[in-house]
């Protein structure tokens, strides 16, 4: 059974069943419906995101810098790969929300695609097309290349990078492995420290299945770190070496660097709750410190951190599927591959794609900083292969009864838990988890006894994958908007909109500001608020203090000298009910980010003091041309 379970097929050297190109082509192709049908329903998805792209396709220094508007007074909190992608789609087709969702999208189809692959060559076409498929058909990865947030190009890249740490487990190559350094790296300026999560992975399968000696694998490993280091490290270098004064400010560090912001808010501030960003230090929500509605709205920042995480109400309909068959596979396979040389091929799959896996659940898991249940759609990747396989090679030993018994295993408990997480939205087709249920128990009585092995295998697949299958098409179906969107049919679950938005259209304001002629039409406190009115107005819009308001950019004798050349012509105060509240100062800050603080704050005092309000639509502005 050991010889069977852990001796996978060599795919690269064997002729390809003339059934498998048809097949890819209709994954590749029902993956792209799925994700192209219908994708401006959600609008402008990330207003936040949204207001970058579009800064982008104004002006290339904003482009190259991910800013928030073409003037390059402050830059989003990420850095801006991903922006690039869609900025130059905006270039080449117009600023709209399909020429910027498409991108994403494209992406979701080539790390389905790139997945089969690298499963492919190390456990044959059955598995690759598995892997592919249910990486397509996990409701987060429907949401997340559907939305202009990061996740999608991350995801992307680290796909790629395991491709390439495949290929280059073949033969030890040297090539393929520093491949695999640089995808990883590129990954860093798609999300910064998340593409890391992936590295224990990489180097442990490369340390232990890599044939050829350990001092080769050793200082390829370090070649390949060193790939990571340039590939990350161009664009850090770039922005520091860049005059401070001709450059916009590092939204969300302490000091205005990229570094700092890596290895702060956005790297161990997420890991050990230390949720301060921007200059001013402005805390982010804290779900425990908000109720009633603004709770529900902002919930996705955490929750409880523990094992549980990741099954919670929050999070279990996003990636959690298929995790407990992932986890039994992978444990199952391990052992039944014990004994197998230390090249073998099954054995190295299940280190890359299982680790990948285990690492990215811990983390997860009990990072007590900032985190969103969409983040898990880097986890998508690693339990979509590590099912593929491990049902794969255990339903080729299939003979045996341990085999099948854990086969078996891992579709009761996949049934079972789809069974509750359907159960948590019972009003949403109730018929498909009882179906799931049944069809589970047939399979799993089938998958002990039966001798049909056809019937059998479509059998449990189809037993396996329907609720989430049918979770996946309400989310393709659903418009996301705001900042922590969530999976899922549209049946008044918590955290469907999230912080930030989508910003209320104030048509008589957006008429307004379309006269403006000024470098800036308007300014506004936080980029959540700025970027409604730059998105609906279609003009450039100064967001104070970037994402939360409290980034010191502009500082305030800055925008005296814009609004005394005449760069900008309104000032906007934050409207209650447009995804915080404020008063007429804005002293509560956009999003109840508590934005209004430092140097915005003093910004708003000046403003208050120097210019007279008037009130369009129902907003506070003030016309910064006219004292």
């Amino acid at each position: 059974m050991t010889t069977v379970v852990a001796s996978a097929p060599a795919p690269a050297t064997v002729d390809t069943p003339r059934w498998v190109r048809p097949a890819v082509a209709v994954l590749l192709l029902g993956t792209a419906a799925l994700y192209l049908t219908n994708l401006a329903v959600s609008g402008w998805g990330n207003d936040f995101y949204a207001m970058a792209v579009q800064a982008g396709t104004w002006d290339w220094k904003a482009w190259f810098f991910g800013s928030l508007d073409p003037g390059n007074v402050v830059t989003v909190d990420k850095p801006p790969l991903s922006l690039w992608v869609m900025g130059l789609s905006g270039r080449i087709f117009g600023f709209s929300s399909w020429s910027m969702l498409v991108p994403d999208a494209l992406a979701g189809v080539a790390a389905v695609g790139l997945l089969y692959l690298a499963v492919r060559r190390l456990s044959g076409p059955v598995a690759g097309l598995l892997a592919g498929s249910l990486l397509a058909l996990t409701p987060v990865a429907a949401l997340m290349f559907r939305f202009n947030n990061p996740d999608a190009f991350l995801v992307l890249l680290l796909v790629a990078a395991g491709y390439f740490l495949v290929r280059a487990l073949e033969n030890a190559s040297t090539k393929w492995l520093l491949l695999a350094g640089a995808a990883i790296g590129f990954g860093f300026l798609d999300k910064m420290l998340q593409a890391f999560l992936v590295l224990p992975a990489f180097v442990l399968a490369y340390l232990v299945a890599a044939p050829t000696s350990l001092g080769r694998r050793l200082w390829q490993l370090l070649a390949a770190a060193g790939a990571v280091v340039v590939s990350a490290g161009w664009w850090v270098l770039a922005v520091a070496l860049w005059p401070v004064s001709d450059r916009p400010y590092i939204s969300g560090s302490t000091n205005n660097s990229v570094l700092e912001l890596a290895f702060g808010y956005n790297g161990l501030g997420r890991i050990f709750g230390q949720g301060h960003g921007g200059g001013g230090g402005a805390v982010r929500p804290d779900p425990s410190a908000v109720s009633g509605a603004r709770a529900g709205a902002v919930h996705g920042f955490g929750g409880q951190t523990g094992l549980t995480r990741l099954f919670s109400e929050q999070f279990g309909g996003e990636a959690s599927w298929l995790l407990p068959a992932a986890l039994i596979g992978l444990v199952a396979g391990l052992w039944f591959s014990r004994r197998a040389p230390r090249t073998d091929r099954t054995r190295a799959a299940l280190l890359l794609w299982g680790a990948w896996t285990v690492v990215s659940v811990l983390v997860f898991s009990y990072m007590s900083g900032i985190i969103h249940p969409y983040y898990t759609v880097a986890l998508a990747p690693g339990i979509a292969a590590t099912v593929a396989i491990s049902a794969t090679e255990l339903w080729r030993g299939r003979e045996y009864l341990a085999p099948r018994v854990v086969l078996a295993a891992m579709l009761a408990a996949t049934v079972a838990w789809s069974f509750l997480l359907l159960d948590r939205t019972p009003s949403w087709q109730p018929w498909v988890r009882y179906a799931v249920l049944g069809l589970g128990v047939v399979g799993v009585f089938a998958l002990l006894f039966a001798a049909a092995r056809r019937v059998v295998a479509v059998l449990a697949v189809v037993a396996a994958l329907l609720g989430m299958a049918s979770f996946t098409v309400a989310t393709a179906s659903t418009a996301h908007t705001g900042g922590s969107p969530a999976s899922g049919p549209q049946t008044g679950r918590k955290g469907r909109v999230g912080f930030g938005g989508p910003a209320t259209s104030n048509a008589e304001l957006n008429r307004l500001l379309a006269t403006a002629t000024t470098k800036w039409a308007a300014a506004e406190t936080g980029a959540m608020q700025a970027a409604g009115l730059a998105l609906n107005s279609g003009k450039p819009v100064l967001a104070v203090g970037g994402f939360s308001g409290s980034d010191p950019a502009p500082t305030l004798a800055q925008f005296q000298q814009y609004v005394a050349q005449g760069e900008i012509h309104y000032f906007v105060v934050p409207r209650t009910g447009r995804g915080g509240s404020a008063d007429r100062a804005g002293r509560a800050g956009p999003g109840g980010f508590g934005g209004s603080r430092g140097t915005s704050a003093k910004i708003t005092a000046w403003v208050e003091q120097t210019f007279h309000a008037s009130t369009v639509g129902g907003t506070t502005v003030y016309d910064l041309t006219q004292k």
